[in-house]
């Protein structure tokens, strides 16, 4: 589906270090600005028990798990939306993601230099805030002195508009971030239209030290009340955890030294998660004795358009789809058994598909 987060950060926070641990793409990890300069894209594969589970009951020849796109964007700095550090070109790199990841740091290392001296993760989040409010504010007053006067003449979509970009000038004005205002339903394809850098989705990452992987700590405290009036989530990630559990070669390797670290799961897999809920994704699957596959799809869409992502022939013939509920599936052991327990739903075209959905597609071309 090639939705992409960006992974964004003030330099020497732990972004590429963390974006190395996500992909195999390997962004250099340097003790100094800019060691990213062109964006990484990583293709990362999504966690899912649930896939697992139905491989262990099909004993497919194939599995197949869904994936997501993840860009490490190079490190930001004050007057970036100016032009500084080669500003213009990261914040063009911003705008082409789908969702931010932002990762703050929130340890202390006096062996890895911090770009304003001193470890304050509220205030880093600020200087990114301000960098892409200043941006936005530059697009938004862009776009006011073109739609004015088609606004005062009566022009109801323009009216719409107008109002909408005075709103986020208001905001954008007092620091606050687009994603902050109210947006009615009937005006959220307009808000999208604009491309506004904080009208993103965001996830706050707060980088810790080992000691604070499980609990957190007092910076991780500050950046949850900053972010209190945000429509934001938050996650701690111990980054250099992190890399050490990535240089382990077996799985229970890994979950070996999750166990000493006090974790039940790697922060990377929750990351991931995160970054997959943060887009408004989900999935269903489709089983069998050849292949076992997870299929992303967008929150909400339909059973025709959900058959597209397979093949574009699959929504153009759609007639009807064949439904099973995983939690059916899982107690049931097999397609045979929950037919013949009359657990198979068939489905139109105006179903709306649910995350955990086992379908199959009939259609006709």
């Amino acid at each position: 589906m090639a939705l992409q987060c960006g992974i964004v950060g003030l330099p020497n926070v732990g972004k590429s270090t963390l974006f190395n641990c996500l992909s195999n793409a390997r962004a250099q990890a340097a003790n100094f600005p800019f060691c990213t300069i062109e964006p990484n894209v990583g293709v990362i594969t999504v966690p899912d028990d649930r896939l697992i589970k139905l491989a262990e009951i099909d004993n497919p020849k194939k599995l197949i798990p869904t994936t997501i796109e993840i860009v490490d964007i190079a490190g930001l700095v004050k007057g970036a939306s100016k032009g500084e550090g080669l500003g213009n070109k990261f914040l063009g790199n911003i705008r082409e993601t789908d969702a931010i990841i932002h990762v703050l740091r929130c340890f202390e290392n006096d062996n890895i230099t911090h770009v304003d001296g001193t470890v304050n993760p509220v205030r880093d989040k600020e200087i990114i805030d301000t960098e892409l409010q200043l941006k936005d504010l530059e697009t938004v007053e862009s776009r006011i002195n073109k739609v004015q006067k088609q606004a005062v003449t009566g022009d109801k979509t323009a009216k719409r508009l107008y109002e909408l970009l005075l709103r986020y000038k208001t905001a954008l004005e007092q620091g606050l971030s687009a994603r902050t205002v109210e947006v009615d339903k009937e005006d959220l394809k307009l808000a999208r239209e604009l491309q506004l850098l904080t009208n993103k989705p965001v996830l706050y990452v707060c980088n810790v030290d080992e000691a604070s992987a499980t609990t957190g700590n007092a910076h991780v405290e500050a950046v949850r009340q900053a972010i209190a009036h945000e429509n934001a989530q938050l996650l701690i990630v111990a980054a250099a955890l992190e890399a050490d559990i990535a240089e382990l070669e077996t799985y229970e390797e890994r979950q070996m030294f999750l166990e000493e670290a006090g974790l039940h799961e790697s922060g990377v897999s929750r990351l991931i998660r995160s970054a997959y809920d943060l887009l408004e994704l989900e999935t269903y699957f489709t089983t069998g004795p050849d292949e076992t596959r997870a299929w992303t799809y967008k929150k909400g869409i339909k059973a025709p358009q959900a058959a597209g992502i397979i093949h574009t022939d699959f929504e153009r013939g759609f007639i009807r789809a064949e439904v099973i509920k995983y939690d059916d599936y899982v107690a049931l052991g097999s397609e045979k058994a929950c037919r013949e327990a009359g657990k198979i739903a068939i489905e139109g075209k105006e179903y709306v598909v649910q995350d955990g959905d086992i379908m199959h597609f009939l259609f006709n071309v």
